[in-house]
């Protein structure tokens, strides 16, 4: 009997070595080989506990319709990351096809028979996608390129034979165009050798004879062009003008006489147009709408047109007759964000996908032909009730130059008495736009510690027009901090804020804006987190990947010109953190090639200096963001600790 419970205890304390308990201690979560921990308390798995509902929230995309039947791929998850699940009938089970560590992303059904289906693919963040085929008959997976460039996911040729996809295999920095027959790999070659890694295939014409292409300058400059298929000639169509114009993207009409684009052409807001080949004229199609128009549609038979339009900051659906030009009437849709639109072939039935406050995103169709709105997915969402979850409220202030800033605000429950702290969660881009969705997790931070959530849209994101999308570039860079500044002026005034309790955090260049306000403000926070951000926009621009550097350089400045390097330098967080008194969270991805490692090791050693607390998270087996869901999740307990600690307290921590 004492050597039984000898090796009972000896199995105990193997258990408890696994999860991190020591002699003494509580239970407390073990962070996995992969996860590098710096100054993070140990994680009690009573937290763990209590958080775990809102970690178990689940999502599905749209991918592809079966170009014969009327069943659809989807990605969705099941385990650690999302994978291709195929969907035979509205609200049927979600067969998973693909079972890798990474996510794949962009499958598509070939368009003619669907026997089989081209998906993307990186390994551990790094972006490197390289293309596959999956069959279907056999569940065999074919590699498409080379194993080792950047790729693009490819687009289709209108017979359904062929793909054209770009590459970085020739110079590692350059976005080629490539042709490939994905039923035989060897048919892979070289379309058009081309300049920067802006350039992206967008449509072939009817007759696969020509292709549209877009080079991609900046969110403010791109240009059309047309590519001859069989020698790679190309042709611009969008000459350079007096003022830059930015083309969103576009589709040859189905009589391949013309093209509908979506561009911001002599306009604030991007709209829809037809250009006609022969005569070179445009036709505004939507005179009538003040915002942007933003992904669309055309459908098989070119007789409608299915376009998402960004109001404020909410998707509206819209359908256009390619005939009359005038628009269908549609069905009152559920409130969110719809995205990913897309036509099943040979039918008038649109296909997308819907998120909002209370739903988490999920597969719809709606079929023109008789207005029935079908419910593909339905995911799970932890057993919660998301009909109590907040909605968001459109709140505006006005910054230090007198203009209007907008965002939105998530209130707690009424039950949470008093004022509330307030986290900033401001977004990446900068050339995006926080969008009223579902906020997955953070839900936890409303409805459980009472803390109200705002999301700004400080100058310099989309949807409010062209002019307001240049108001930060170059050396304008801080005025979008100061936007910052005039929102914590704002929430002084609101009686049910608390502008002693601020934390600042966002993801990207949302992470370098959380370390600047840490620097300009930090008597008016009570700490930041700072997720794959920039620290230093010299170091930044100089060690990101080949293919996106120039492409940056438009928005932050070239970093080669002396006076712009002065400037970058000076602004730069990493130069001013003996300013940042605050509490700090690091958070990276160790294959980030958009946001190198660096960027986070320089400010945390940095900021350490200061004596200024200081937790760290490293993924190694991730890129720009956590993707995996046991990551994601370690990084959300320890996001819960540092709030709890260092912005719910009842004084700042100095």
């Amino acid at each position: 009997m004492r050597r039984y419970r000898s090796i009972l205890a000896g199995i105990l304390a193997v258990l408890l070595a696994v999860i991190g308990v020591g002699p003494g201690q509580a239970e407390t979560l073990a962070p996995t080989e992969n996860l590098v921990v710096e100054g993070i308390p140990p994680i009690p798995l009573a937290l763990v506990e209590q958080v775990n509902r809102y970690t178990e929230f689940r999502g599905a995309r749209l991918s592809s319709w079966h170009p014969t039947r009327r069943e659809m791929l989807i990605s969705t998850r099941f385990g650690n990351t999302a994978q291709v699940h195929q969907v035979r009938f509205p609200l049927g089970a979600r067969r998973q096809l693909t079972f890798f560590p990474d996510a794949p992303t962009g499958a598509s059904y070939s368009p003619v028979a669907g026997n089989f289906f081209v998906f993307s693919k990186d390994v551990g963040g790094s972006e490197f996608n390289q293309n596959y085929r999956y069959d279907l008959a056999t569940g065999d997976i074919t590699l498409l390129t080379d194993g080792k460039s950047k790729n693009s996911q490819g687009v289709w040729s209108t017979a359904g034979d062929r793909m054209v996809y770009t590459s970085t295999r020739r110079t590692g920095g350059d976005n080629d165009f490539y042709l490939i027959n994905p039923q035989k790999p060897d048919s892979n070659r070289l379309l058009a050798q081309l300049e920067g890694g802006g350039w992206y295939p967008l449509d072939w014409s009817p007759d696969d004879r020509q292709l549209l292409g877009i080079e991609y300058i900046s969110v403010n400059e791109s240009y059309l062009w047309l590519f001859n298929t069989e020698t790679g000639e190309r042709t611009q169509l969008t000459p350079k003008g007096k003022e830059p114009v930015f083309y969103q993207g576009a589709v040859f009409s189905k009589d391949g006489k013309g093209m509908f684009v979506v561009s911001d052409r002599e306009s604030e807001f991007q709209h829809l147009d037809y250009f006609d080949f022969a005569t070179k004229t445009y036709t505004n199609l939507t005179p009538q709408i003040n915002w942007n128009v933003e992904d669309f549609d055309l459908s098989r038979d070119g007789k409608l047109l299915a376009f998402v339009t960004n109001e404020d900051g909410i998707a509206v659906l819209h359908v256009l007759d390619t005939t009359t030009r005038k628009e269908v009437p549609l069905p009152q849709l559920p409130a969110g964000q719809i995205f990913g639109i897309s036509w099943r072939p040979n039918s008038q039935e649109l296909g997308f996908t819907l998120v909002s406050a209370r739903s988490t995103a999920d597969v719809y169709s709606l079929d023109l032909a008789t207005n029935q709105l079908d419910r593909w997915t339905e995911s799970e969402t932890g057993g919660l009730n998301t009909d109590n979850f907040s909605e968001p409220e459109l709140v505006r202030w006005k910054s230090f130059d007198g203009r209007m800033i907008s965002g939105f605000l998530y209130r707690p429950p009424a039950r949470f008495a008093g004022k509330r702290p307030v986290i900033i969660d401001i977004h990446g881009g900068p050339e995006s736009q926080f969008r009223p969705g579902f906020l997955g997790r953070n839900n936890f931070y409303l409805n459980e510690l009472g803390v109200a959530l705002l999301f700004p849209n400080v100058r310099g994101s989309t949807g409010y027009g062209k002019t307001f999308l240049k108001l930060d570039n170059g050396y304008l860079r801080e005025d979008a901090v100061k936007d910052i500044g005039a929102l914590l002026d704002w929430i002084a005034t609101q009686p049910d804020l608390d502008a002693d309790r601020i934390l600042v955090t966002g993801g990207s260049y949302g992470g370098y804006m959380s370390l600047a306000v840490s620097t300009m403000y930090s008597d008016r926070i009570r700490a930041a987190i700072n997720i794959v951000g920039i620290s230093n926009f010299v170091t930044f621009l100089e060690r990101t990947e080949d293919y996106r550097r120039d492409l940056r350089r438009v928005e932050y400045g070239d970093e080669r010109d002396p006076k712009m390097r002065e400037f970058l330098l000076r602004i730069s967080p990493v130069n001013n953190a003996d300013k940042i008194r605050n509490p700090l969270f690091v958070i990276h991805g160790k294959n980030d090639p958009r946001v190198p490692l660096n960027e986070a090791e320089q400010i945390v050693k940095t900021v350490r200096k200061n004596n200024t607390p200081v937790w760290y998270l490293m993924a190694k087996d991730e890129g720009h963001g956590f993707a995996r869901k046991s990551n994601a999740d370690f990084q959300f307990y320890a996001t819960v600790m540092f709030m709890k600690e260092f912005l719910l307290g009842p004084s700042k921590p100095l």
